[in-house]
């Protein structure tokens, strides 16, 4: 059995890339046990909706403008925080 930590792991790989067979069961399997992990998918799926709803709008946002040395920066943080 996964521990809830374990399993908050699971949850945040889980929105960067598909899961094992293995890992889906066990995460199912705690969710139906476990109101607080149950929250937390909940919260992070929301999260996630939100983080792209912002994407798309400030990217046909004309009124921003940002330098092409700015977003290297911001690509070059971004892609550091994923490894």
């Amino acid at each position: 059995m996964l521990t809830c930590k374990q399993v908050s792991q699971l949850i945040s790989q889980s929105l960067d890339r598909p899961l094992t067979l293995t890992n889906r069961i066990q995460l199912k399997v705690h969710l139906v046990m476990c109101d607080a992990c149950t929250r937390f998918k909940k919260q992070m799926q929301l999260l996630q909706v939100a983080v792209h709803r912002l994407r798309r709008q400030t990217e046909s946002d004309s009124s921003i403008i940002l330098s092409e040395a700015a977003k290297t920066r911001i690509s070059h943080t971004v892609a550091s925080k994923q490894q």
